[in-house]
């Protein structure tokens, strides 16, 4: 404990602790986190990660907590927060550095600002250029992998290292670092000059299509399962007649039975119960196995 204080203190982090996970979750659900720090720098990053390891304390890097469900009992051990401390996106000529803490919709913005195109399917995604990249996001036929041009990450022993597109082995809701125990610390995106009307069109379209489509008015993780090969999750579940079904305070939505929502008073067990009853009557009348999207955090 001694030694990730002098860490915080020489490298300008804060560092608090019970700090309830629902706050810092999409899906406002989650108990406390016994320690908190809000992560500067990417040096800093690696002092952090390189304590944690050395004194063998559970911890876990989060973003924004979009595709997170934290679990009722807490976290006990250390949170590294990539949140606004971590969050400079810098442009280069058609290229955006972002660090990882960075939102998604800010670097989207900072994009079109510029008229560059490529980011207009990404820009309504809640999480952060880090955590999209863990994960590939994508959203309306784009993902990360289209436009990554490298990325800078600390490994398992904190040295600081760059990446290829190539060496993150980028696939569906899938990169390299869901395996290695490396963390993203910076993203590079390569983009095309575009034309600002056409961009901001796009953008609305795909935005108004999220508002129509999507229970954004509940809290949730984005997307609840996977799109199984073959097939859509959503359409498997409404398949079933499972829109609407609830457990405690978490329910299919009946706006988009592809999501599972909060609505007010969700446990992480309501929704631990629910999927594996969705789970178990897909599996059961469709053939098809749907694989949870959101990571567990406890």
């Amino acid at each position: 404990m001694e030694e990730l204080q002098r860490i915080c203190a020489s490298h300008g982090c804060t560092l608090e602790r019970d700090v309830p996970l629902s706050a810092h979750t999409t899906f406002r659900i989650g108990g406390t986190a016994d320690l908190w720090v809000e992560v500067t720098s990417t040096e800093a990053l690696s002092a952090l990660l390189q304590c944690c390891r050395r004194n063998g304390m559970p911890y876990f890097v989060l973003g924004r907590g979009s595709n997170i469900l934290a679990e009722d009992a807490g976290f006990r051990g250390v949170i590294l927060h990539l949140g606004n401390a971590f969050s400079e996106i810098r442009a280069e000529g058609n290229t955006l550095i972002c660090q990882a803490g960075a939102g998604l919709g800010a670097a989207a913005r900072m994009a079109a600002s510029l008229s560059l195109t490529g980011m207009e399917c990404l820009s309504g995604i809640p999480g952060t250029v880090g955590g999209a990249l863990y994960m590939n996001a994508g959203a309306y036929g784009g993902e990360m992998k289209d436009i990554v041009t490298s990325c800078t990450y600390v490994d398992r022993e904190g040295n600081i290292r760059t990446m290829t597109p190539e060496e993150m082995d980028l696939s569906y809701r899938h990169s390299v670092f869901e395996e290695n125990g490396c963390v993203i610390a910076e993203v590079t995106m390569t983009l095309q000059p575009g034309d600002p009307a056409a961009i901001a069109e796009k953008t609305e379209q795909l935005m108004e299509q999220r508002r129509t489509k999507q229970p954004l008015e509940y809290p949730s993780a984005g997307s609840t399962f996977k799109r199984p090969a073959g097939s859509y999750a959503s359409l498997l579940i409404d398949q079933c007649g499972l829109k609407g079904l609830s457990v405690g305070g978490a329910q299919v939505s009946e706006k988009h039975c592809g999501f599972v929502i909060n609505t007010g008073d969700a446990t992480c067990a309501d929704v631990m119960a629910l999927c594996s009853q969705v789970h178990d009557i897909v599996k059961e009348r469709t053939g098809y196995e749907l694989e949870l999207e959101p990571v567990v955090l406890g």
